[in-house]
This record gives C-alpha cells, structure tokens and sequence, in this order.
C-alpha cells in the first residue's frame, strides 16, 4: 500500500480511536463518582481535547501502537480506589477492543459479499471503492487491536501498570511508582524505536486478527 495512500486511512482511524479510548476512560472515572473529567471538558470525542502529539507520532510512524493525552482523574472520590481505578484503566483498551470487533464485522460481511478473496481486494490493482473499504477497514482492526494490546503493558504510564497495581498487594506500588512520569516514558520510546515493542506484541496481534478476521 502507498504510504501516502495508508497515512490518508491511517489518520481518521487514529482520531478515532485514541478520541474512543480516552472519552471512554473519562466516563468511568465520571461514573465512578469523579466529575474531574468532566469539568476538565474531556467527556467529548472531539480529538482535537485527546490528541498527544509524541503519541500521535508514535502511531503514525509505527502504525502500531500510540497514545494520547491521559484524561485527569481524581481516585479520592471512589468509593473503593484500587478497585474503581482498575475498572477506570480497563475502560480505555476494552473500548479499542469494542472497535476492533466493530470493525472486523464490517470487514467479514464485505468479504462474505465480495467476489474473490480479502488479500485479492487489498492488494489487487483494482476494485476502487470496494479495495480503499476493505483496506480501511483491515487497518482500523489493526490498529484497534495494537492499541488495546499496547496499552494493557504493565509499563507505566499505559493502563496495564494501573490494573497491575489494583491486582498486586499496596507493598509493590513503589516499584511501579519508580518507573512512573518521565522514566516510564522515556523506557516505552526506546522499546519503541528499537523495534522491540513491536516484536513483543506484534504475534499477540497477529493472533487476534486471526480469531477476528476469518474471510
């Protein structure tokens, strides 16, 4: 696929998704007793209130995995802390996770109607509106899949850090407290740019796409 041609898909599905996935944070939090997110003007899908734009970059240049500007929160208002902010952390992948789904049922119907096989359609010099579908859609499952995966690494600041924090004992929250704001950050950049992220969840991907898309 032109790489051109891929940024134009690329960039929709991007806003999308990272919009989804933070708006769907900022709800569990709301609904968890917090109006943090709200007054903070975050309980909207408009990516422009979302977009990080390291993360951004991230996922452009990767077209993998990425992030955007994390929702503010305040746990003191949760009944019960550990167990609300785990719910709260779970809320933004399972939403990548739910558009993934989404968009590989698209997908399989177009398949299911199409003449000739998916990889023909993606990659065939022809079928005009029919291929530029079938390869939005197949990116859009892609990257929703990479994003949900991505973000339940147990690296912080990604979500998985915060449910593995709700799961282990208070005892170990200063381990994961060492590798918290720039540290953390600076760790999920090298991994990123060396490849090794996209070697570690890369076959966990790939997996998932074969349990979603099937034609």
């Amino acid at each position: 696929m032109n790489m051109i041609f891929e940024l134009i898909l690329v960039i929709p599905i991007l806003l999308l998704s990272l919009s989804i996935h933070e708006f769907s944070h900022g709800m569990a939090s709301y609904k968890k007793g917090d109006p943090t997110p709200k007054m903070q003007g975050r309980l909207t899908l408009n990516p422009l209130s979302h977009l990080d734009p390291m993360g951004a970059l991230v996922l452009l240049l990767t077209r993998r995995f990425g992030w955007a500007k994390p929702v503010p929160i305040n746990p003191r208002y949760y009944s019960n802390p550990r167990r609300d902010m785990m719910v709260v952390s779970v809320a933004g992948p399972a939403s990548n996770f739910a558009l993934a789904l989404i968009f590989a049922l698209a997908l399989n119907l177009v398949g299911i109607f199409a003449s000739g096989p998916l990889a023909m359609r993606m990659y065939g010099q022809s079928g005009g509106l029919l291929m530029i579908t079938v390869q939005f859609l197949y990116l859009a499952v892609i990257i929703n899949v990479s994003l949900g995966i991505f973000n339940l690494l147990p690296v912080p600041p990604l979500d998985g850090s915060k449910i593995l924090r709700g799961v282990l004992p208070p005892s170990y929250d200063r381990y994961l407290n060492q590798l918290e704001g720039p540290l953390g950050m600076m760790l999920l950049l090298v991994l990123a740019f060396t490849g090794i992220l996209g070697a570690i969840i890369g076959p966990i991907v790939q997996m998932v796409l074969g349990l979603m898309v099937f034609v």
